[in-house]
Formats: structure tokens, C-alpha cells, sequence
């Protein structure tokens, strides 16, 4: 192996770049995470993904966790490093908070996120009727792969939830996508289309080499709120409210189990 080339670490199926990065960066360690899709490659943004604080937080975040604080307690689905289950928890809201990544528990649990597990959100190791609501952002819905996996995902946090659960959850619509959009994918049916990449973590041992770790492919589903809609379909969730940022293609979806509202 050549001497500038990063030594790789772990298998595809074991490693935890993402969790690997937001834990560096939670102990103040180097190291930089890369999204990659082929040849293209992004950075990561971990800072602003996982640690930005509530003050640089938009009103429209802050005022969809008001409304889920109504709702506790709280599932906080793909935690991350814990900022918004930390901003209920400051706030006196009952929130359990899951990920899928060690990396992002450990690092979730160093920042004081008391209420913590290790789980897959597709297979939700809870009673029924356990919460009130569920937050589920970082575009994680659309790993059920297809609308019908949403709407497996959708039936789970119906199974975990209460009768009168909020759910936010969110994705991007590829009808207001541009193409040149990171890892896209494009899908003969209006208003879905997919997004492939897998993570990158490169960081230095102590002894001074270079090791990446590299992550298995992850095939996220895109799909316009019309198309979250029909996802709904055949469980609890009804689509209340649509929210969007600027250029419209991110949007924000608020679901309960009073059935189906406006588009929004």
C-alpha cells in the first residue's frame, strides 16, 4: 500500500464512519467525513449537522418541537449527537432518544442525553401506546427504500405511538430537486426518485498513520408530500401540514392519527 494512501478499517457492514466523525468531533478530535457517491464526494458538515446550537436554529425548527413537546413523551428516531432530545430534556419533555450508530449513542450519551439506546428504527424494541409523538428527520424515512418500506416504517411508530401521536418527519421532493443534486437518482414516477452515497471518516492514529473507514451504501427513497401521502395509506397517519424551506425541494411533514389534511 502506498504510504500517502489511508489504511482502511472494518468491514463495510461493521464500521460507523458517520458515528466515528460525530464522536471526534464531540472530543475535540481531527478527522474529516466525506459523503461519496462514485468519484463526487461532499464534505460532511458535521458541525452543522450534529452540534449546531438552538440559537442558530430556524423558528420553524423550534416552533415543530414546541409542538411535538405538547405530545410527550418524545421518540427522537436517529438521534445523532442528541441536540434536540437535549433541548426537550433542558425543558423538562420526556424524550427517549435511538440511533442505529454507536458512535452517535456515545457521543449523544457524553453530552448528557439521559434516556439513550442503540436501536433500529425499523425494529423498535418498545411497548405499544409508548409515546405520544416521534421525530424522525435527517431524511431517515426514505431508507424504507420504496413507499411501501415508508409505510412499514410509518406502521412501526404508529405501533409505538398512542392514539393521538404527531409525527414529524421529513425528505426532499425530486419534482423541485435540481439533478445535479448530491447522489441523485433518477425514477420514471413523478415525484420520486433515489438518493445513493455511502460516508467516509479519515483520521490520524496516534501513531501517525492515515485510516479511512468506509461505510456500506446507503439508497435513500425521495418522494414529494403527494407521494408521502399515498405512503400513509393502509396505516394510522394522515399528512396535516407541509412545510418547506426556500427553494422548496426540503420540506418538513407533519402527521397524526386524525387522518388526512391539506398538502400544506
Amino acid at each position: 500500500m502506498a504510504a500517502d494512501r489511508p489504511r482502511p478499517v472494518e468491514s463495510h457492514e461493521t464500521a460507523d464512519p458517520l458515528g466515528r466523525a460525530v464522536l471526534a468531533f464531540q472530543r475535540g478530535a481531527s478527522g474529516t467525513l466525506r459523503y461519496r457517491d462514485g468519484a463526487d464526494t461532499q464534505d460532511g458538515r458535521v458541525r452543522e449537522f450534529y452540534f449546531r446550537p438552538p440559537a442558530e436554529w430556524d423558528d420553524e425548527t423550534i416552533a415543530l418541537l414546541e409542538r411535538l413537546a405538547d405530545h410527550e413523551p418524545i421518540l427522537d428516531v436517529g438521534c445523532g449527537a442528541g441536540q434536540h432530545a437535549l433541548w426537550w430534556q433542558e425543558r423538562g419533555v420526556d424524550v427517549t432518544a435511538i440511533d442505529a450508530s454507536p458512535g452517535a449513542v456515545a457521543a449523544a450519551g457524553e453530552r448528557g442525553v439521559e434516556d439513550l439506546r442503540e436501536m433500529d428504527m425499523f425494529d423498535l424494541e418498545f411497548d405499544r401506546n409508548r409515546f405520544g409523538a416521534v421525530h424522525c428527520v435527517g431524511t431517515q424515512l426514505g431508507l424504507g427504500g420504496s413507499l411501501a418500506g415508508i409505510s412499514d416504517l410509518l406502521a412501526e411508530f404508529a405501533r409505538v405511538t398512542d392514539g393521538s401521536a404527531l409525527a414529524v418527519v421529513d425528505n426532499y421532493a425530486p419534482t423541485r430537486l435540481d439533478r445535479e443534486f448530491f447522489g441523485y437518482r433518477p425514477d420514471p414516477r413523478e415525484g420520486v426518485a433515489r438518493r445513493c452515497f455511502h460516508f467516509e471518516f479519515e483520521r490520524e492514529t496516534a501513531d501517525g498513520d492515515r485510516v479511512r473507514e468506509v461505510g456500506s451504501t446507503l439508497q435513500f427513497l425521495l418522494c414529494s408530500p403527494d407521494r408521502l401521502r399515498e405512503a400513509t395509506i393502509g396505516t394510522p397517519w394522515g399528512l396535516r401540514s407541509v412545510h418547506r424551506d426556500d427553494d422548496g425541494a426540503y420540506y418538513r411533514a407533519v402527521l397524526d392519527k386524525r387522518g388526512s389534511g391539506p398538502n400544506g
